[in-house]
This record gives structure tokens, C-alpha cells and sequence, in this order.
């Protein structure tokens, strides 16, 4: 869609009713029925075991998720990143602030894992600042769009779990002048999916690097 056709289309998406992503009800972005399945974690203590051998990967403090990246939860991240429904924002948003809020050791602010500015630009948004604006809200804390992916990057479902790391490695930086937002504050990364962590961890060297205080983070799903 051009840039100049995409606020037309827009319009027309929020003039249709929404679609459930889980069982196609129109209504609400996630009707109440298949809502529980985006939250499948909420409500656990923290410390519930993560299957990443031991424990969050470094240097994160702790890492989080809502529910497994799998039914309902897929395709509703699906549709979010590559349908342009950002309707959905709003409830895996909402999920995410209940999760942190449930199982969060601490936190300041909320800081999104950006796409590529190129892959932003193709879909007219970034998913993971949609996310991470509603959840921010929802804790009553603030958001910054702090970090940058400054180049590039092939998708990490694409690649072994050897390789991920190299290929995020570093590739993000502090976007100029937000390092006010961060520095000797602790931050939340907030991502739609996490597999091994090596993006949130690439992330996180960034912050940290420019000052952050601690990185801990929580994502909608997790691919395992």
C-alpha cells in the first residue's frame, strides 16, 4: 500500500468491524472467549521455570511472556504485524500490563524493540510500540521509543538457534537524545515474541551501554 493510500485504507479497517483472530466472532479484536488464551500466564508467580536452561538470558534481569506463541495467540500476532490490524494492540497490550504487573520484579519505563525503520515504513507502523504504548499506560508508567535497529536483520525464525545471536549482534543503538529517558533508570523491554532472547539481549547490551541502569523484559509470546 503507498503512503498515500494507507490512511485511506486505515479508515476503511476501523469502518469494518473487528474479527476475533481465535474463533472469527466480529465485535472486539480477541472476544472474552478466546481472550484467556492470550493470558495464559498472567496470574503465574514469577519464577515459573522459562525453559532457557538457567534462567533469563544475560544481561537481562528477567524476562516474561503472556502465553505460548501458538493458536489464537499466533494469529493474532499474525495479523497484527503483517494484516494491519492494530486493533489488536489493545488487548496484547493489555495482556503484557498484566503479566508485568503480576510477576515484575521492578521497572521505570517501558521501551519497545523496534522493526527496521524499512520494515516500519512498508507496514505504516511498529507492532512493538503499539504494544508497548498500551501496556505503559495500563502500569501507569512511561514509554520511550529509546532504541533503534540500525541495520537490518534477517527474521530470527528463519535461522538456527546458533546463529541468532550473531545476527542481531549489535545491531541496535540509543536513539539520539533519548538516552535522557534511560539512563540510571530500569527498563522494560517490551517485544511481540521471544525464542532464545538474543534480540531482547542485543537490545538490552544497548541500553545498558549508554547508561541504562537494568534491563529486564516481558513479551506477548513465547516460541519455544
Amino acid at each position: 500500500m503507498t503512503t498515500l493510500l494507507r490512511p485511506i485504507g486505515r479508515l476503511v479497517d476501523l469502518a469494518l468491524p473487528a474479527v476475533c483472530p481465535g474463533c472469527g466472532a466480529e465485535g472486539d479484536p480477541i472476544c472474552r472467549r478466546c481472550l484467556p488464551a492470550v493470558r495464559q500466564r498472567v496470574a503465574l508467580p514469577p519464577g515459573t521455570p522459562l525453559g532457557l536452561e538457567e534462567g533469563p538470558p544475560d544481561p537481562l534481569l528477567q524476562l516474561e511472556w503472556c502465553a505460548p506463541f501458538n493458536g489464537t495467540v499466533r494469529r493474532a500476532l499474525h495479523a497484527l504485524k503483517y494484516a494491519g490490524e492494530r486493533r489488536l494492540a489493545a488487548p496484547l497490550g493489555e495482556a503484557v500490563a498484566a503479566r508485568w504487573a503480576a510477576a515484575g520484579a521492578g521497572g521505570e519505563v517501558l521501551v519497545p524493540v523496534p522493526v527496521h525503520e524499512t520494515r516500519r515504513r512498508e507496514r505504516g507502523y511498529d507492532q512493538a510500540v503499539l504494544v508497548a504504548d498500551v501496556a505503559a499506560r495500563a502500569l501507569g508508567l512511561p514509554m520511550a521509543v529509546a532504541v533503534r535497529r540500525d541495520r537490518a536483520t534477517i527474521a530470527q525464525y528463519r535461522l538456527d538457534r546458533r546463529h541468532r545471536a550473531e545476527n542481531v549482534r549489535d545491531a541496535f543503538r540509543v536513539v539520539p537524545g533519548m538516552d535522557r529517558a534511560v539512563r540510571g533508570r530500569w527498563v522494560v523491554l517490551v517485544d511481540d515474541v521471544v525464542t532464545t532472547g538474543a534480540t531482547l539481549c542485543g537490545a538490552a547490551a544497548a541500553l545498558l551501554e549508554t547508561g541504562a541502569l537494568a534491563v529486564s523484559a516481558v513479551t506477548v509470546a513465547r516460541e519455544r
